[in-house]
């Protein structure tokens, strides 16, 4: 299948993106993993739960009305359950990039897009950092419970802490609360002093904030802040969490130890981007973003990124990085320089979410001395069961002092996840500043799939109806 643009990614700024490129005469593919379009932030409930009024569970809901309407009324060609490993570079003889993907119930069947120009738009994930009892059943990630809630109706349990730093807990707090779980606390490990010292910056999301905090007001959620979670109990499952206040250089107060009946953890210390799709063809990063021009366009000719890849910003943000991006792409296709004046809205809305979420940035980062709290037998890397105390000798008896190091001592981070989930734990305990890992897949891949890709016969299957080539069906 050939397209004049891929974009990767069918969440705010893939959308955005789509519908300001087609708008403007450019054939686009969206590849998306999801069953539906909307990304993370969007995420829909099956039709068949019946949902009866799904708006319940989102804000912007309008917004996402228009981009979903709009997508219907487009000319985007939309290809769900399409989960891409790798983007190929324009080789001498071969014009365009091409995006191998994986597709079907066990993802093994291989697809593939050539397209003159990519978009990625492939959002972000969270930052995981462990503590004592953070593996029981009951223990789950912030985002893990609002995904539960949108995309299946159901809750982890009856009575929740939601707990770590960051803007994701006030959307998951309420979220629980509204639909019927008590939630007995909200723990913020940033103090109030922080957003003080920020508030200008803070000031754009203020009647956000505010519209949160009548709805935990609400349903009576007791918020403390300059708090942090030290250990979760149960023998089975999630009996019990204890939570203790910090002091401003980010300990642990001695005697503020307090223990909270619950059977749900929900915790989140913040989000990462996904790159891996942008370090594989070898765009530049700044930090672990991805660096982007006013443009959206990344240091690779042909490649664009918008969205949390280029920095955590949320939904807004990544709906004017998408639209930029879209307007840039369709000009350049057409071997034009675009006019910024042209999305000079979406820019002034960038410039202001940028410097709103770099003020979140430092005011709700994790706490300084999180490592203190984790425990020599608590299990820092699931996927190979890598206890803290082995990274501690690997770096103070063995002498690492990187991280592929400590990897080769410990294979702390050569599990499934390929580290992706312990990198930010294995870094902090380790003392090591997190370095991406360039990888030439995004995902597992069969070996039968990269033993036939190159090969027509072997990577293009693809069905007329779903997926149709110029030369028709393969």
């Amino acid at each position: 299948m050939s397209t004049d643009l891929a974009v990767i990614g069918a969440g705010p700024a893939g959308l955005a993106a789509s519908l300001a490129a087609s708008a403007r005469g450019v054939r686009v593919t969206l590849i998306d993993a999801g069953e539906q379009a909307g990304g993370q932030f969007y995420r829909q409930p099956a039709a068949g739960l019946g949902a009866r009024r799904p708006q319940e569970l989102h804000h912007q809901w309008r917004t996402w009305e228009r981009l979903r309407d709009g997508l219907a009324a487009s000319s985007v060609r939309h290809l769900t359950d399409h989960h891409v490993w790798c983007v190929e570079q324009p080789q001498a003889r071969q014009a365009g990039f091409t995006v191998h993907a994986l597709r079907g119930p066990l993802q093994e069947e291989p697809a593939t897009v050539r397209a003159d120009a990519v978009l990625l738009a492939t959002g972000g994930y969270e930052k995981v950092l462990p503590f004592p009892g953070w593996t029981l059943p009951g223990v789950v990630t912030a985002g893990g419970a609002q995904a539960m809630l949108k995309g299946g109706l159901v809750v982890a349990g009856r009575t929740a802490v939601v707990a770590g730093t960051g803007p994701l807990l006030l959307p998951v707090a309420t979220g629980l609360a509204a639909a019927g779980v008590e939630v007995a606390a909200l723990v913020e490990s940033a103090g109030p002093r922080g957003f003080v010292r920020h508030l200008p910056a803070l000031a754009a999301k203020l009647p956000e904030a505010a519209g949160y905090a009548a709805r935990l007001l609400r349903n009576r959620v007791p918020v403390m802040a300059g708090h942090t979670v030290v250990e979760a109990h149960g023998d089975d499952h999630l009996e019990a969490a204890t939570v203790a206040a910090l002091d401003p250089g980010g300990r642990v107060r001695p005697g503020t130890h307090r223990r909270i009946p619950c059977d749900t953890l929900a915790v989140g210390h913040g989000m990462l981007p996904h790159t891996d799709l942008a370090e594989a063809l070898g765009c530049r990063l700044d930090g672990v973003n991805v660096h982007v021009d006013d443009e959206q366009r990344t240091d690779v000719p042909g490649v664009w990124a918008a969205g949390e890849s280029t920095g955590i910003g949320g939904a807004a943000l990544a709906l004017a990085e998408g639209h930029i991006a879209g307007r840039s792409i369709a000009a350049r296709l057409r071997g034009t320089a675009p006019d910024p004046r042209a999305w000079a809205a979406a820019d002034r809305s960038r410039t202001r979410l940028r410097d709103f979420f770099a003020a979140v940035d430092s005011v709700c980062a994790p706490p300084t001395h999180w490592t203190e709290q984790v425990t020599d037998d608590t299990v820092v890397c699931r996927c190979e069961e890598v206890r803290a105390g082995a990274v501690r000798e690997a770096v103070d008896e063995l002498g690492a002092g990187d991280l592929r190091t400590v990897k080769l001592l410990t294979r702390a981070g050569m599990g499934w996840c390929q580290g992706r989930v312990c990198g930010p734990a294995v870094a902090g305990l380790a003392g090591c500043d997190p370095t991406p890992a360039r990888r030439p897949f995004a995902r597992p891949v069969p070996l039968g799939v990269l033993a036939r890709a190159g090969h027509p016969t072997g990577t293009d299957h693809l069905t007329e109806a779903d997926h149709p080539t110029e030369e028709g069906p393969s």
